[in-house]
């Protein structure tokens, strides 16, 4: 396996076609945070699988043509090559393909919408990341949670375009948040929380995400556990809508947080550990408050919680036996992202 990946690796270094193949399919793994092309292919296939299974394969189909203009377009604006290698322009568009044909009707201008949607994840991606690193932070997820949620709002205003994300604008105390019942077959409830980090409900998927992260990174293939079942039964002990709690909706943000606190920022340990309780716990409320505000627009949280709770983790600069040239970070958002700001332009 270790022969097959080197041989991968210098391909790909080699053959500019299959650099860009591999950039692609690390983006796929870096939605949660990992530097691996092995565990992006387990993930796309685990979303096609998702995305056949619910009937709506041209989902799978704007992830994949997400990422790929993404990609291309981080190329285009010859971003740093390092970073642009590891994923790191791609996984926020892949994101924001799902996005669109998930929430907006099928019409043939949703995917020009689609397009467009993508190739500017990639410019707030820049712009953000230019921002964020004032503070020693990354943007994470927020280019494709910034982006789609304009493209929803905007897309209210064209008669060729109707927005499905199933949310009636209502404003705070207007009806009941809550209805119907948690179903106690809590495995597939939990592999819900991490597919639906990617849009997808399925157990399938979430089960060939948690593969794809043990591959890499066993600590986060662990935390993701812990932060879909910490979030889910915290929202049940708390009285979420038992519905959304089946659809795993109340777990996928606390997952990433999860990954990001307890593997990736700090080395794991007890204090990490406790610290990432207390972050599923925030993530979970910054959740609910979120839904509360974007409710009256008809728009999805998607991964906002996760992006505002791990901020303010992070901001405070705690050091959990912080592991600043540890591996996994290196080769992920954190400190990848950081250095393609520093070091603008292409190299090579």
């Amino acid at each position: 396996m270790a022969d097959i990946g080197r041989g991968w690796h210098h391909l790909a270094d080699r053959n500019p076609l299959v650099g860009f193949v591999d950039a692609c399919l690390r983006g796929a793994a870096q939605v949660v945070l990992q530097n691996n092309p092995l565990s992006g292919l387990l993930i796309l296939a685990g979303l096609a699988w998702g995305a056949v299974e619910s009937g709506q394969p041209r989902v799978f189909g704007g992830g994949v043509l997400g990422l790929v203009v993404g990609t291309a377009t981080a190329l285009a604006l010859r971003v740093d090559l390092a970073s642009w290698r590891k994923g790191l322009f791609g996984f926020s568009p892949l994101l924001t393909g799902l996005a669109v044909p998930t929430f907006l009707d099928k019409r043939p201008l949703m995917w020009l919408y689609l397009v467009l949607g993508a190739a500017a994840t990639v410019v707030v991606t820049l712009a953000l990341n230019a921002v964020f690193k004032r503070w020693n932070l990354t943007a994470y997820t927020f280019p494709f949670v910034l982006t789609t949620w304009f493209l929803l709002m905007a897309a209210y205003q064209f008669d060729r375009f109707t927005v499905l994300t199933k949310l009636t604008p209502k404003f705070p105390g207007e009806g009941s948040s809550t209805g119907g019942t948690f179903d106690w077959g809590l495995v597939p409830s939990f592999l819900h929380g991490v597919s639906q980090i990617y849009l997808i409900e399925s157990w399938v998927t979430g089960l060939l995400i948690l593969v794809a992260l043990l591959i890499n990174s066993r600590w986060s293939a662990l935390f993701a556990v812990i932060g879909s079942v910490g979030a889910t039964l915290l929202a049940l002990w708390f009285g979420a809508d038992g519905a959304s709690l089946d659809k795993g909706l109340f777990a996928f943000n606390a997952v990433l947080t999860a990954i990001v606190v307890g593997a990736v920022a700090h080395r794991p340990g007890p204090l990490a550990a406790v610290y990432t309780l207390f972050g599923i716990a925030l993530t979970l409320v910054v959740q609910m408050a979120l839904t509360t505000m974007l409710t009256p627009l008809g728009i999805p949280v998607l991964t906002g919680p996760f992006n505002i709770a791990t901020w303010l983790l992070l901001l405070p600069d705690r050091h959990f036996a912080p592991v600043p040239n540890h591996e996994r970070v290196k080769d992920t958002v954190v400190s990848a992202v950081r250095h393609s700001v520093e070091r603008p332009g292409r190299e090579g």
